[in-house]
């Protein structure tokens, strides 16, 4: 009989799991589902293997609204559908794993502690990250539990793409350099090239991991050389709500001059800015592109000139470009902003396919023109499996 692999992806206001069954090829999704609005209103859903939905509720108002309770429920679902099967390994996503955690860890009390050690580099993310392990190892105690990180795939990074230009104390005594995140969905597209391209596998590549939350990454040889978020997810490209890049002059204008304190800079830099900020409208790419308000188009193209302005410093990185790949929730189902970044690099070789960036797929598909110098591509990632496949290899 296969064994069965538990995926947990936890977040601060939610929690997300997919249950993998291996196969001689690589691991399949049973369900996949998640819990959401934990401490205000938990909803919990989830799909079969062929997508559909098996699972809608809200829960009852008197049930405990935090993440204890929320993989209780999970588990207790899942355990009525398993058969009387055991769960053979448990991976979990971290976003940080500092400059010691390179690769997939088992779960032991040293690496627990060396995660709160990194609680200061992620204080918004890697507490909810640790939390459900905790838990798990009381709920499933003899199932072992592999971390594994959003920032290791960028440990290949060159050391000067790693640096800031503070004194270098910063980085050697306070670990403050570029890290870079996203890491599972870019190693994941990295696994998948060698069958859909080899050039690009082999060569330079720009990946865009466009979303809620954005990023990019130069790979050359499937290796990260560069990427654009840095010592936290805010560094790089306007996100749903996050700002991206910004002088770090604007931040002591904040504090100076309008008397902002240090959360309600983080509020605006985390929750306030980005899509939402620029257009005053919405932080989803399919409100703003639906709506007739100049400034929603404003904010559009503010994030595909963006996206444009980083491909081409990332192919300066990795000393060219072969290929450009679009993944992510954006970057996978939203034609308008692939055209308007492609057109924007038609300089540098893109030419783009109108027919074939037009169609809707959940499968990998190229959508440049045949004699395109540079490759276009949209690939649908998928951090699970990675997660699955990587917590199966530790094991």
């Amino acid at each position: 009989m296969s064994d069965l692999v538990l995926v947990i992806n936890a977040g601060s206001s939610s929690i997300k799991f997919s249950l993998f069954e291996t196969t001689a090829a690589d691991p399949q999704v049973l369900y996949k589902g998640q819990m959401e609005g934990l401490y205000v209103e938990p909803k919990f859903s989830a799909k079969d293997a062929n997508d559909e939905k098996v699972a809608n509720e809200t829960l009852p108002a008197d049930v405990p609204k935090n993440h204890d309770y929320a993989l209780r429920h999970m588990l207790a679902w899942l355990q009525q559908r398993l058969g009387g099967r055991q769960i053979k390994v448990i991976g979990h996503r971290v976003v940080h794993g500092g400059t010691q955690y390179s690769k997939p860890e088992r779960v032991t009390p040293e690496l627990l502690a060396g995660l709160e050690a990194l609680i200061p580099l992620a204080p918004l993310h890697e507490p909810h990250n640790i939390a459900p392990i905790k838990i798990l190892q009381d709920l499933l105690p003899d199932a072992p539990q592999v971390t594994c990180f959003d920032t290791a795939f960028h440990t290949t990074q060159p050391e000067l793409n790693q640096m800031f230009a503070l004194p270098l104390d910063f980085a050697q005594k306070e670990g403050i350099r570029r890290y870079g995140f996203h890491g599972l969905s870019y190693e994941y597209i990295a696994s998948v090239l060698p069958q859909i391209d080899t050039r690009a596998a082999e060569g330079r590549t720009v990946v865009a991991h466009l979303g809620n939350g954005s990023s990019m990454a130069g790979l050359l040889g499937g290796a990260c050389q560069a990427t654009t978020m840095g010592f936290t997810a805010l560094e790089g490209l306007p996100m749903g709500t996050r700002c991206g890049s910004i002088d770090g002059g604007v931040l002591l204008h904040l504090m100076n001059h309008l008397k902002m304190d240090a959360k309600q800079i983080e509020t605006l830099l985390y929750k306030e800015s980005g899509l939402l900020g620029l257009s005053g409208i919405s932080s989803d790419m399919r409100d703003l592109h639906a709506s007739s308000d100049p400034r929603a188009k404003f904010a559009t193209d503010y994030f595909a000139r963006r996206v444009a302005r980083e491909t081409a410093s990332l192919a300066a990185a990795i000393g060219g470009l072969d290929c450009l790949v679009f993944t992510a929730g954006i970057g996978e189902n939203d034609d308008i902003t692939r055209a308007n970044v492609c057109h924007q690099l038609r300089w540098l070789g893109v030419e783009l396919d109108e027919a074939a960036n037009a169609v809707r797929s959940g499968e990998p598909r190229r959508i440049s023109l045949a004699d395109s110098k540079v490759a276009v591509y949209v690939i649908p990632t998928n951090e699970e499996l990675m997660i699955a496949r990587q917590a199966l290899a530790a094991l």
